[in-house]
């Protein structure tokens, strides 16, 4: 009798980058935008490191930006900075000038 060796193909997950590989994921940034009534929108940022000063970064952003802002505390997510209108472009810019994260570790959502 022969023996084959049957592979089955699996199929493609998109979340395969968010499991663990070898024991460290790579930590993202992720730059969101909700949409609130009428044209009103909000742009939330996740994922920053904890031993970073929210406040601080939130103060710059508010300032440069011309916009409100706030730091809410979420039990799933930690420490969330939201921020009045789409700054999606300029949060990932700032946050790149002033050397918080790299390039590959901002992921920009939205429409």
């Amino acid at each position: 009798m022969v023996d084959f060796q049957v592979q089955i193909p699996t199929a493609f997950d998109p979340f395969a980058e968010a499991e663990l590989t070898d024991g460290s994921a790579k930590e993202y940034v992720h730059i969101r935008i909700q949409q609130r009534n009428g044209r009103k929108s909000l742009t939330t940022v996740q994922g920053l490191h904890k031993e970073l000063s929210y406040d601080k970064i939130l103060k710059d952003l508010k300032k440069a930006f011309c916009c409100n802002g706030t730091v809410v505390n979420d039990k799933e997510l930690g420490k969330v900075i939201q921020l009045q209108g789409d700054q999606r472009k300029n949060v990932s810019t700032f946050i790149l000038q002033a050397g918080i994260v790299n390039k590959d570790q901002i992921k920009v959502h939205g429409f």
